[in-house]
């Protein structure tokens, strides 16, 4: 199968890197995670455009993963708007997402990990509950929030701003008897767009530190010798390398199966197991192979690295999407 990117694909993803590059440099590490400015500019040249499906959504993702940018991109137009645009109401839209798409407003998902019970519940029509660690959490100007009962639109609630690794921006979310509006969409549904979104920007770190490896690797010298030079540092490079491209195609893979509106729970945890297993061991050859500035927080590199790893563990790591897609495979008929 060909999964190259589309001419407008491609054309959307250059003007998206065009605009990160002038607005984000790497390893900055901004106030909470979110630079309001930077998602009001991607609004205002069309990045966040309503017209724009999965897969195009998937190329700007990758972008913002290239440029590790402090964005909500994600839960709010991939996974939020999307749902909201595909089942809400006129109202909902005009709403909820018109804003998104236009850079003013942001939505949060409170999202469990795979295989875990939704955090909120429904009593006599009133939601409460929790969800730690929500992606932009903090400076969400609404919450979509799964419960046992469906999804609802949340407007207010009791918000913690937490710590993550890599500084971005997240938060504990409490409800305790708020109101909501119903959107007819399932959990399910949102898990599977936030995952593979989650994959694309994944795709974005890595493919970025490998290049910054291995250009490192070309111009740094040891023993009068270029670190490429050295068979155990190419050989580390070319795992590296087979280990995004694993990430890539698995990517694409299961976006391209949602875009269509085919069955592709299988193929999302294959994506995720791969995002995370990959990112695991190329986040470390990145630090491994630059040396002692590896470990500077300070250094370009560790963003990456602190990124692919918060990535490899947010909504289930290797072993939970293993589990769920062995539960996949054993409930098909034989």
């Amino acid at each position: 199968m060909d999964f190259s990117l589309s001419e407008a694909q491609r054309e959307l993803a250059a003007l998206t890197r065009r605009v990160l590059g002038d607005r984000t440099k790497p390893g900055q590490h901004g106030e909470g995670g979110f630079d309001p400015g930077l998602w009001r500019e991607l609004g205002r040249v069309g990045v966040v455009d309503a017209d724009f499906g999965l897969l195009e959504q998937c190329a700007v993702l990758t972008e913002i993963g290239r440029a590790v940018a402090p964005v909500p991109y994600l839960p709010s137009r991939t996974t939020a708007a999307a749902a909201i645009f595909a089942f809400g109401t006129p109202e909902q839209i005009e709403r909820w997402a018109m804003p998104v798409v236009r850079g003013e407003r942001v939505l949060a998902v409170a999202l469990p990990d795979v295989g875990a019970a939704p955090g909120f519940s429904v009593e006599d029509g009133r939601i409460s509950g929790e969800q730690t660690a929500v992606p932009f959490g903090a400076f969400a100007d609404g919450f979509v929030v799964p419960t046992d009962e469906g999804v609802f639109l949340v407007e207010h609630a009791d918000v913690q701003r937490q710590s993550v690794i890599d500084a971005a921006d997240a938060a504990l979310v409490r409800l305790e008897g708020v109101s909501g509006a119903s959107l007819a969409v399932s959990a399910e549904w949102l898990r599977l767009r936030g995952t593979v979104g989650l994959c694309a920007v994944q795709l974005g770190v890595l493919e970025s530190a490998l290049e910054r490896t291995a250009r490192y690797a070309r111009e740094r010298e040891q023993f009068g010798h270029p670190l490429a030079g050295f068979q155990a540092v190419r050989q580390r490079l070319a795992d590296a390398y087979i280990d995004v491209e694993a990430v890539r195609l698995s990517l694409w893979q299961a976006a391209w199966r949602l875009a269509e509106g085919l069955p592709a729970a299988e193929e999302v945890a294959t994506a995720k197991y791969w995002a995370a297993e990959a990112g695991h061991r190329v986040a470390h050859t990145a630090v491994h192979l630059h040396g002692g500035v590896g470990i500077d927080v300070e250094h370009p590199v560790h963003r990456y690295f602190a990124v692919a790893k918060r990535i490899e563990f947010t909504l289930g790591g290797a072993t939970a999407h293993l589990r769920a897609l062995g539960d996949l495979l054993a409930a098909e008929p034989a």
